[in-house]
């Protein structure tokens, strides 16, 4: 169900896109040869959510979590990027239920690989960024491995079992999309991968799942991905002249 939603979600912005350029194409078209065109460029800020997070609590009883996500355009391509949030997951696995709680935050950059039309500021983006974590693990219950198990198999219930103070340290590959649906209204996507280069562990214990990260049980490398809404805030913009026709 999530493949087929993402794949949806991009043919849907792919082919919003196709149909702007097309749109402003066919406008460029019926300008005056004589007429100057002119490329404005917006700069601002841009903050949104992520509403896989906002909604996954109405059919995940085990999951709340809420994600902010914001940037900041500095040049005609690139973008600081940040997004920062809270989760709060518990896992009832055969052998174990445990539950994380913390916050994160990530930060780095953003670059529109997209060439957009005249006045257009949809985006393509590839990116980079470095996450920071801190948390606590609960372990709920769990059970002892036995390998002849006639009497069945032991459930423990521990007692005050949360260990506190965790935190861990990553980066993140990111590739996406945003598109402008209405105006100063966008709707994107992104996937991100995720390498972890340090981590507090607790005694006699695993991090099994790290906010911000995602799940630990392919060993340092992690996925995840993000859809989101967002407004652009415009501060400020720059004109410059692209084109001029039928001058003599």
């Amino acid at each position: 169900m999530r493949i087929s939603g993402f794949y949806g979600s991009l043919l849907f912005v792919l082919c919003f896109l196709t149909a702007s350029a097309q749109k402003t194409e066919q406008k460029e078209a019926d300008k005056p040869t004589d007429s100057v065109t002119i490329k404005e460029r917006r700069y601002g800020l841009r903050i949104g959510v992520d509403l896989y997070r906002l909604t996954r609590g109405l059919y995940d009883k085990d999951y709340k979590g809420l994600e902010l996500v914001a940037d900041y355009r500095i040049s005609p391509s690139y973008y600081i990027a940040a997004e920062i949030g809270n989760e709060n997951k518990t896992d009832d696995k055969d052998r174990i239920d445990y539950t994380t709680k913390g916050s994160y935050i990530k930060a780095g950059f953003d670059y529109n690989t997209y060439q957009n039309w005249l006045n257009m500021e949809n985006i393509i983006n590839v990116g980079a960024r470095y996450g920071f974590s801190t948390f606590s693990q609960t372990r709920n219950s769990y059970k002892i491995y036995n390998p002849n198990p006639y009497f069945g198999e032991e459930q423990i219930v521990p007692s005050g079992d949360k260990f506190d103070g965790l935190t861990a340290g990553w980066i993140e590959l990111v590739a996406g999309l945003k598109a402008e649906v209405l105006h100063n209204i966008f709707v994107g996507f992104s996937v991100r991968i995720n390498y972890l280069i340090s981590q507090t562990e607790p005694q006699n214990f695993a991090n099994l799942y790290i906010p911000g990260f995602n799940r630990t049980y392919e060993g340092k490398f992690g996925a995840g991905f993000n859809y989101t809404v967002s407004y652009f805030i415009p501060l400020y913009k720059t004109k410059k002249p692209i084109e001029k026709e039928g001058k003599k």
